[in-house]
């Protein structure tokens, strides 16, 4: 598997709790903006390390680097500040980092069936 800037930091997230906060969001008196985020960063290695390592595999013996795919210029860290949402809509994520990349693995095997 060929990938570029392994060292890229985003703020993962599950779409079903993103999902419950559009809903809250929808139950509000009077339309809002808000930030829905995790608010914590893991890098594409991270990524990689978490789902093989599911899996019981060195990520290494299938992961390369691949200079194609790295963006010219990164931009940086990319996390959401959820505490707006929090604070007025009582949301937070449910499911965290390592549980979000397990349920990813599973989906995918369960297609490969």
């Amino acid at each position: 598997m060929a990938l570029g800037n392994l060292e890229a930091k985003r703020d993962w997230g599950f779409a079903g709790d993103h999902v419950e906060a559009m809903w809250l969001m929808l139950q509000q008196d009077k339309p809002d903006d808000f930030v829905i985020a995790t608010g914590e960063t893991h890098t594409i290695r991270d990524l990689c390390v978490e789902a093989f390592s599911y899996l019981g595999l060195d990520w290494e013996k299938y992961v390369v680097v691949d200079k194609r795919f790295i963006r010219p210029t990164e931009t940086g860290p990319l996390v959401g500040d959820a505490s707006k949402a929090r604070k007025e809509l009582g949301w937070k994520p449910k499911v965290n980092f390592k549980s979000l990349i397990s349920m990813m693995v599973d989906a995918h095997i369960a297609r490969l069936k």
